[in-house]
């Protein structure tokens, strides 16, 4: 069966984005954070911003993480923010399933990303991605509060965080108000590269 994960850049101080902002200050912080993924040849390749790139352990992860990756959900946040910045082609290929409140069509774009709009919560969003998911694994891309409601339903397999050499100070926390009585988390691997710290947990509900 499909595994559920996770896959997140997290500052040294908890947090995985900058406190949403429309200015040059958070785009500044939030590629701060991404630093280490910008560099990488694999994703300047998948998101069209240039030639060249890192091709290290950092690289590998990137795209093992993208190749394990059969469909991904995402929140309605995320996927606004993402819709007039992704490039055409979007970085998915492959379906996505959004979780909103409104109905809208399925919406297909150039190399093999459909976006379907989801309006009956995170389950039926997570019964209707097994069962495109081809035998790869579902990803929960983001944001913050769609991961942590998946989290606290006990739906979450595994979590990779890379943890970054960055303080943000104040931003979004990925566990915050998350119960701790529900949840164990066991460490089954842990990467180091020159940029970042890559970890990862076996996520099980108590």
């Amino acid at each position: 069966m499909s595994k559920v994960f996770f896959s997140v850049t997290m500052s040294l101080d908890g947090f995985i984005a900058p406190e949403w902002r429309s200015d040059e200050q958070w785009i500044q912080q939030w590629m701060g954070l991404q630093d280490y993924a910008l560099h990488q040849k694999f994703l300047r390749e998948n998101l069209k911003i240039g030639e060249g790139g890192e091709t290290g352990v950092d690289n590998t992860i990137l795209e093992s993480t993208f190749r394990r990756t059969g469909v991904s959900i995402m929140g309605k946040r995320m996927f606004d923010a993402g819709e007039h910045r992704w490039p055409e082609e979007a970085p998915f290929h492959s379906p996505v399933f959004v979780l909103t409140h409104q109905p809208r069509a399925p919406w297909e774009r150039p190399g093999g990303t459909v976006f379907h709009f989801v309006n009956d919560g995170i389950e039926s969003a997570l019964r209707q991605a097994r069962s495109v998911a081809r035998g790869k694994d579902i990803r929960i891309a983001g944001g913050a509060h769609t991961i942590r409601q998946y989290l606290q339903a006990g739906l979450v397999d595994e979590a990779h965080i890379a943890l970054a050499p960055v303080l943000l100070g104040e931003g979004i926390r990925l566990f915050d108000r998350i119960d701790p009585q529900t949840l164990t988390l066991a460490i089954t691997e842990a990467v180091h590269s020159p940029r970042v710290t890559h970890l990862r947990y076996a996520v099980t509900r108590r």
